[in-house]
């Protein structure tokens, strides 16, 4: 890592050593408080020896493995990038951080010293990452104890241990090896046997494999272990170990979180009851659970959440939990993950949820299949092609899930907003669902959960494994935001979840292929249209688009807007496979769009020049191929190319495409190209003769010196919600505009009544030309729209007029305390 940069403030550091330790399984048994506001608990982390040290003990020979080694070994993806060497993976010098002997022979332990509030700290304010030369060893050479590094922050970690996994009943046959040596009846290469075993076990033997890391993680321990914590990480050694391989392969960590930590939201439903959930942030979940942050860690995990009786506990995990009753007051609910995924994908929500129950109405929905291609079934040949990614049981591979169209699904929301829920979500769900796989297949996944989070959510939705996230903003309006948001988020089930980025600088692999298939998946769903309707639809939203990427170009830091800020050291990371994530901890790069809307209309150009149903054919081709496993940029591009090799005679290659499109600042030039034909269909054009009719009757009001109202004598068309925002966004051009005028355009076309894109627009007209009728609006959207209302801020400042001024303050005021972390300091930054 560049010591120039502070990681502070610019660059999220992946601190993990990824390469010498990789984790397999994570085991949490947290207990929730929300009179303390903390989660508390244990989690237990089973390890194989990374990349660099597979199979290999301090002496050099290959380790004993057990009986089941060769029918179950994992194809381990490794990565295919040369490693930069110069980097260390050490976040601070051993002798100085805090280690300490506790007088038990070689075991020892470290204890964060209390605050002054009583509580453990890990000094979460220290700065930047200091480099270590010649503090602790991380390799297997010299005299110098091995540490392993974990990502951690804004955690108080209370005591790390070995545990004994052989002291649990049936581990025992994890041993049997042919080659008997000393080294192998040491007790610490007997418990790393037994994890190794235990890891590898065949996928066909999940439930086996499950109830042995149950029993495992519930071990006696065997000593504690040194450890130390940093601002973003926690390293962990045992006294006379110096290899990767001789480490303790499984250990326990006990710790809670901080009620201020920046991975998880504590704060109050829309129904005034508390809750908390996990806010995706910049920081992922290190801030939730000790972990491995590069996206290389993949990894399963199961979890066992108790909290009071009443609140309900949701979770990514491929079973639909059912609570058990501990204690009266007390409910423990349980979930696993059985598909090896990034530790940041893990997401939980604990509140007062309410289930929206499904009404018979939608039977019918649940098993059509009508939306089924007929070339889709040869497109995927479940039982000729092999996966390439590490053993577990695909979906992919199963004919069964191959003809599911819509998997199982349930909603959950806060008991003031499950009738809106009924008329709006339930519906859509399955016909977007279905729309999905008639474009992609098989469901990665096997069923879903859809949540409407409380309103201080920063986005309109978030997608996690078996498990979407969506804001109350969606539900407003008619169908047509909830249900493309809901295409998005459902699309990252194939681009962001089973197929990953390799290198978290390359968010439009997931973000623009989302964008680019919600539109797809939206006209499916949305049955019977006509294809000129939907090109018409699409035009549409490819120049809302335009203009959304065109202003936040002008209006960005130009290093914000390149997709590949690494350029060709894209997917590198350090010797001990640590890295960071250019420019991760901008807070303003959070509200950007210019990886959605590049990588969306890269896509788009791409679609144009194959052919749509070529296209589409090479997504599917691209997941049947890629799926469980982590890509770079090129491994689309390559194979794509690859498919239509007559493009290259055109100057279409993977070169030219990183050189226009992913590596530079700015508009795209091949875009620029596009952009008059959006402007020239039928439904753009009909929105151009509104604005005509409404400048026209703007200027006959400002000319009339008595009340009169000639401006209802126009007639205005109805229009579609991607047509009013467009209005909105042409009007939002003019200089003045009459209040009148205003109170006839909202009345028109009832804008208090629509869609929150469409609203926000209307508020922003509202703003420029201070409509004071216009401000309860304005106020009702800051508070109840947070997803979208951040910019709305600076807009009432920058007018300087001291009544939008005090709305401005007064909204902050009122929302500040349970605000997303990173738009209260963007809107602070705007205010004072």
């Amino acid at each position: 890592m560049d010591p120039q940069l502070d990681p502070m403030k610019d660059d999220l550091p992946l601190m993990a050593n990824t390469s010498y330790m990789l984790v397999k399984h994570y085991v949490l048994d947290l207990d929730v408080d929300f009179k303390s506001k903390v989660i508390e608990g244990s989690i237990v982390l089973f390890f194989e020896t990374g990349s660099r040290y597979q199979k290999t003990s301090s002496t050099g020979k290959e380790c004993c493995q057990s009986e089941f080694d060769q029918c179950c070994e994992m194809r381990a993806s490794e990565p295919c990038h040369v490693p930069v060497t110069s980097v260390s993976a050490c976040s601070s010098k051993m002798e100085s951080n805090g280690f300490a002997v506790s007088g038990k022979g070689e075991e020892a332990i470290r204890l964060p010293s209390p605050d002054e509030n009583g509580n453990h700290s890990n000094n979460e304010r220290a700065s930047g990452i200091s480099s270590s030369k010649d503090g602790c060893d991380r390799e297997n050479h010299g005299n110098k104890d091995f540490v392993l590094v974990l990502d951690c922050c804004d955690l108080s970690v209370l005591k790390v241990e070995e545990v004994d996994v052989a002291a649990v009943s049936g581990t025992e046959k994890f041993t049997r090896c042919t080659k008997v040596t000393d080294v192998s009846k040491e007790l610490g290469n007997v418990r790393n046997q037994i994890v190794h075993g235990l890891v590898t076990l065949p996928a066909s033997r999940w439930k086996e494999q499950l109830s042995y890391f149950t029993d495992c993680s519930q071990a006696p321990g065997c000593g504690e272990l040194l450890f130390a914590t940093g601002p973003w990480s926690l390293e962990v050694r045992k006294s006379g170990i110096q290899t990767p391989a001789d480490f303790p392969h499984a250990i326990r960590i006990w710790y809670k979180t901080n009620p201020e930590g920046r991975s998880i939201a504590w704060t109050t439903d829309q129904s005034g009851k508390p809750c908390v959930y996990t806010m995706g942030s910049p920081i992922n979940n290190r801030a939730l659970f000790p972990c491995q942050e590069p996206p290389i860690a993949l990894s399963t995990w199961q979890a066992s959440v108790r909290t009071a009786a009443g609140f309900v506990v949701l979770m990514s995990g491929e079973n639909s939990a059912e609570p058990v009753q501990l204690r009266e007051d007390v409910l423990s609910w349980y979930y696993y993950v059985s598909m090896p995924m990034p530790a940041s994908t893990f997401t939980i929500a604990v509140g007062c949820w309410q289930e929206v129950k499904q009404q018979s109405s939608t039977a019918a929905i649940q098993t059509n299949t009508e939306f089924s291609l007929p070339s889709l079934q040869a497109d995927f040949r479940w039982h000729e092609e092999a996966c390439g990614h590490v053993e577990y049981l695909c979906r992919f591979q199963s004919p069964a899930a191959s003809l599911q169209a819509v998997i199982p699904h349930r909603v959950f929301s806060p008991r003031c907003l499950v009738e809106r829920c009924e008329e709006r979500l339930l519906q859509l769900i399955p016909q977007c669902l279905s729309a999905a796989h008639a474009t992609m297949g098989t469901h990665p996944f096997s069923r879903l959960d859809v949540l409407i989070v409380p309103s201080n959510f920063s986005s309109l939705g978030m997608a996690s494994p078996h498990i979407i996230f969506l804001s109350q903003s969606v539900l407003s309006g008619g169908s047509h935001l909830c249900g493309t948001r809901l295409c998005h988020e459902i699309a990252h089930a194939w681009f962001g979840l089973a197929i990953g980025a390799r290198d978290w600088t390359e968010e439009w692999i997931s973000e623009g292929f989302a964008t680019f298939l919600e539109d797809i998946f939206w006209a499916r769903a949305q049955q019977q249209l006509p294809h000129d309707e939907v090109k018409g639809q699409q035009e549409l939203k490819a120049l809302l688009r335009w203009f959304r990427l065109r202003d936040e170009v002008q209006n960005s830091e130009e290093e914000l807007q390149v997709l590949r800020p690494n350029k060709e050291s894209t997917g590198e990371v350090s010797e001990s496979g640590a890295s960071v994530v250019k420019y991760g901890l901008k807070a303003e790069k959070i509200f950007m769009q210019v990886h959605y809307l590049k990588g969306y209309f890269l896509l788009r150009s791409l679609a144009r020049t194959v052919g749509e149903a070529s296209y589409l054919a090479s997504l599917r081709k691209f997941v049947r191929k890629f799926h469980g496993q982590l890509v770079l940029s090129q491994d689309f591009l390559c194979m794509l190319l690859e498919d239509i090799p007559k493009q290259k005679k055109s100057g279409l290659t993977v070169e030219s495409i990183f050189h226009n499109w992913l590596d530079t600042s700015g508009i795209p030039k091949p875009l620029l190209e596009e952009v008059g034909t959006w402007k020239e269909g039928r439904l753009v054009r009909q929105v151009s003769g509104e604005v005509t009719k409404w400048i026209q009757t703007n200027q006959r009001v400002r000319k009339s010196s008595k009340k009169k109202r000639k401006q209802d004598e126009v007639t205005f068309q109805k229009l579609l919600p991607d047509q009013l925002v467009l209005l909105l966004e042409s009007l939002l051009e003019e200089k003045t505009l009459c209040p009148r005028t205003l109170q006839c355009l909202e009345r028109t076309y009832q804008l208090r009544e629509q869609d929150a894109e469409v609203r926000h627009r209307w508020c922003e007209l509202v703003i420029k030309h201070k409509y004071v009728p216009g401000y309860g609006d304005v106020e009702r959207f800051l508070r109840e729209d947070q997803a979208m209302g951040v910019y709305l801020y600076g807009e009432l400042m920058v007018n300087e007029d001291a009544k939008q001024q005090e709305l401005a303050r007064k909204c902050f005021a009122s929302a500040q305390e349970h605000m997303d972390a990173s738009s209260a300091k963007v809107v602070a930054e705007m205010l004072f």
